[in-house]
């Protein structure tokens, strides 16, 4: 089968397409998926680049992708959830890049009639951090204030929807075209980070969901009401400055499982919730695609697929 891969960490320049061999089922309770399509995370980028080999190294050769959607064409012995023929989307954690790959069958879900593969393989990543964030953490409730940082992105696109869909008042930033974006998902309010300074908008906020990281992280604190959290996806926060504005602020490692995707899936098939594709890509095109997103400025998600 068609695989991007590559055998050291570095830039885009290391990524090859390669002919490996077609991956058998090895745990009774995985399925294996012939791969339509793929979705693009900046996570891949930070594995390729050795900014995670201290907490998630990876063995060499290596074919990256965590996110995928495709039609099922073996399931193992113990699986009893799915069925030879059945379009899924699936959380691989590695190995997606490629024309099939395994997963376990509780990171795996039936895609909703309707979408795309490429809509499928969007959602996975930014729904599961979106549940992990805003509720399994954050704890939003109805009438409370949140302010997603970065609320065009992929992520955070995902985010304003889901806190608007349980009744939150939405606050979100973004820029150029990601204005009218962010507003046709759902914010209340929207925030150009490029125009305007965030800390003189935004008051009493409840939760802030942190996409982005960075020195604009620092302003947030300033938005929070005493008590408030700060929950980031892009870096640890400062401890001095929760302790300073008297609020509660920490990284969040997402559980992406078949469990914390159901709520987004029941918004789809009720029609609350929009999936959105910035781009897509050849899986041969993998170095283009990832170097597209690394550029920054990216509304919706960046999707490799496979003919």
């Amino acid at each position: 089968m068609k695989a991007i891969q590559y055998k050291d960490y570095g830039s885009s320049a290391v990524i090859e397409l390669v002919e490996v061999s077609i991956p058998s089922i090895q745990n009774e309770n995985d399925v294996l998926i012939q791969v339509k399509a793929v979705g693009v995370n900046p996570i891949d980028m930070k594995i390729r680049m050795g900014l995670m080999k201290e907490i998630r190294p990876v063995e060499m050769p290596f074919i990256p992708g965590g996110e995928a959607a495709g039609i099922i064409v073996a399931v193992g012995g113990g699986v009893s959830k799915f069925k030879v023929g059945d379009e899924v989307i699936a959380l691989t954690w590695k190995n997606a890049y490629a024309e099939y790959a395994t997963a376990n069958e509780n990171f795996v879900l039936l895609k909703p009639e309707g979408l795309s593969f490429e809509e499928g393989a969007s959602m996975v990543v930014n729904i599961g951090t979106s549940q992990s964030v805003l509720f399994t953490e954050g704890k939003l409730e109805k009438g409370q204030k949140v302010l997603i940082q970065g609320g065009a992105g992929a992520v955070g696109g995902a985010m304003v929807q889901m806190a608007k869909a349980a009744g939150a008042y939405v606050i979100a930033t973004a820029s150029g075209n990601g204005v009218a974006l962010a507003k046709s998902l759902g914010a209340d309010e929207v925030i150009d980070y490029k125009l305007q300074d965030v800390s003189g908008i935004a008051k009493d906020v409840d939760l802030v969901a942190d996409t982005a990281g960075g020195e604009a992280q620092v302003k947030l604190f300033q938005v929070l009401k005493p008590g408030g959290k700060l929950l980031s996806i892009a870096m640890p926060p400062s401890q001095e400055l929760a302790e300073q504005y008297n609020v509660k602020a920490y990284f969040v490692v997402s559980d992406i499982s078949a469990k914390t995707l159901q709520s987004g899936i029941d918004l789809i098939k009720a029609g609350k919730f929009k999936t959105i594709v910035s781009k897509t890509f050849k899986l041969e095109d993998a170095a283009i695609a990832q170097d597209f997103l690394t550029a920054g400025g990216v509304n919706g998600k960046v999707v490799l697929f496979i003919d």
